[in-house]
Order: C-alpha cells, then sequence, then structure tokens
C-alpha cells in the first residue's frame, strides 16, 4: 500500500501540472452525469413511478451506482487502458519488477478528474436520502457503504476481464463496455423493472443485483422475512473480485513477450 500511495502521489501531481485541464475536465465531470439525472427526473415527471419505484428511490439507486463507477474509474483505470501497455511492450517491464503485476497496473493510471462524477453523486445520494422517509440505523449505514464497495469491485473486476483479454487480442474488446457503461446505465435502475433472464443474469453472473436492488430492499423497508440475507447481499460484489484475479494470472502466464 505504501508503494501504491507513491504510484498515485506521483500521477496525482503529474495530473496538476496542467491545472486549467485538470479543472475543465473535472468539471465537465461534474456536469455530463447531470444530463443524465435529468433524463431520469423528466421521465418520471411524465409516467410518476416505475413498477412501484417513486423518484427518490430510484435516485438513491443512481448514486450509488454512479459513486461506485467513478471510483473504480479513478483507481482502476490502469486495466482499462491496459492494451496499450501490451501493443508497446512495456508490460514486459512490469514482469521484471518485484512487485504484483496487479498493483503496478492499477498505479500505471489514476484518473482523478473523476472527482467531478463522484461529487454529483454524492451530492444526489445527500438529496435522496433527505428526502426518503427511511429510519436510518447504524447497521443501514454501513449496508449503505458496502453498496458502493461492492459496485467499486464490481466494476474493477470487470475492467480487469477486459484487461487479460488483451493477453490474447492486443487490443481491448468493446464488447467489454456492454458490461462496464452498458452495467452503469442499466443499473442505475432496480433490477427487477427489467425480464427476468436480465434480472437472473445480472444478479448471479454479474452480481449488479447484489449492489443496486437486493441491499436497496433493505434500506427502503421493502423485504419480506428475514433481511439478513439482503444485508449480507454486496458481499457477493466483493467476491467478485476473486475470479477476475484468477483469470487475471492465468492470461499473464500466457503472455508472450514483444521481444523489444
Amino acid at each position: 500500500m505504501k508503494l501504491y500511495g507513491k504510484y498515485m502521489l506521483i500521477l496525482f501531481k503529474s495530473q496538476m501540472q496542467y491545472r486549467t485541464s485538470f479543472w475543465l475536465l473535472s468539471i465537465g465531470q461534474f456536469l455530463v452525469p447531470f444530463s443524465i439525472f435529468a433524463g431520469l427526473y423528466f421521465m418520471f415527471e411524465r409516467f410518476g413511478q416505475i413498477k412501484g419505484w417513486d423518484f427518490q428511490e430510484v435516485a438513491l439507486c443512481f448514486s450509488i451506482i454512479h459513486m461506485a463507477f467513478a471510483i473504480s474509474e479513478c483507481f482502476a483505470r490502469g486495466f482499462d487502458s491496459f492494451s496499450s501497455l501490451v501493443a508497446g511492450g512495456d508490460f514486459d517491464r512490469v514482469l521484471v519488477r518485484p512487485r504484483s503485476t496487479v498493483l503496478q497496473v492499477l498505479g500505471s493510471k489514476f484518473e482523478f478528474t473523476r472527482v467531478g462524477r463522484l461529487l454529483q453523486s454524492a451530492m444526489v445520494l445527500t438529496w435522496a436520502i433527505s428526502q426518503l422517509a427511511v429510519d436510518w440505523s447504524l447497521l443501514k449505514i454501513i449496508t449503505l457503504f458496502f453498496m458502493i464497495a461492492s459496485g467499486v469491485f464490481i466494476f474493477t473486476g470487470i475492467f480487469m476481464l477486459a484487461a487479460t483479454m488483451c493477453f490474447w487480442t492486443i487490443q481491448g474488446l468493446e464488447i467489454a463496455n456492454i458490461f462496464t457503461d452498458g452495467g452503469r446505465e442499466m443499473a442505475q435502475y432496480p433490477l427487477n423493472i427489467y425480464q427476468k433472464w436480465v434480472t437472473r443474469f445480472f444478479t448471479f453472473i454479474i452480481p449488479f443485483g447484489c449492489v443496486n436492488y437486493l441491499p436497496l430492499l433493505y434500506l427502503l423497508d421493502k423485504t419480506t422475512g428475514n433481511g439478513l440475507p439482503y444485508i449480507l447481499a454486496p458481499i457477493a460484489g466483493i467476491v467478485f473480485i476473486l475470479p477476475c484475479l484468477l483469470v487475471w494470472r492465468i492470461g499473464v502466464r500466457h503472455y508472450r513477450s514483444t521481444g523489444s
């Protein structure tokens, strides 16, 4: 973690050399999600609710998934841009260093401008919480934090899987955007509004449902019976990173040097 902190500090200093660019990009990241949120607002203004969910409840769901995505984009951007390391032969240097390849790739790039998106999500989260008539207990607050952490692990895992494909394809596959950008857009709504096969896939294969739906039912007191499975659901998102790490290790073993 000390080495990871040094990576972070070096890249933060390098980005702050162009402060005007940094702040303009941050402002852009702050404003762009508002257009998405505005679309959400106008939809509910027209229809009132979606399958029993009102605007404030979906706003809470929206803020959680966008906050998780912003954090993952900031700290796991190295995997998202990993194809350039493979194509340029720079991954060879990563392999000869006496540190984990995961740590080095994570530390190769940070997108600190995502603070704008993170701030916007935090504002929506604060507003949604203030509008909902929810009796917030310590357990619910902990569950909320675990929901965000679970989303971070899922998005990071997807970035890692997409990066692993580069060992065979050199360039990153656009299909990965279905599960990153597409997953973010889909998961900003409660999963039960979709068809059953979609809900099942994004609960048991890629567990977005354990981030934005099952624990959300507990937060909003919509559960029936024992609430413990709903509270523990975010653990599935955190555990999702383990098979992703395994696939990454398999990919590293199959890497062939460029010879440069």
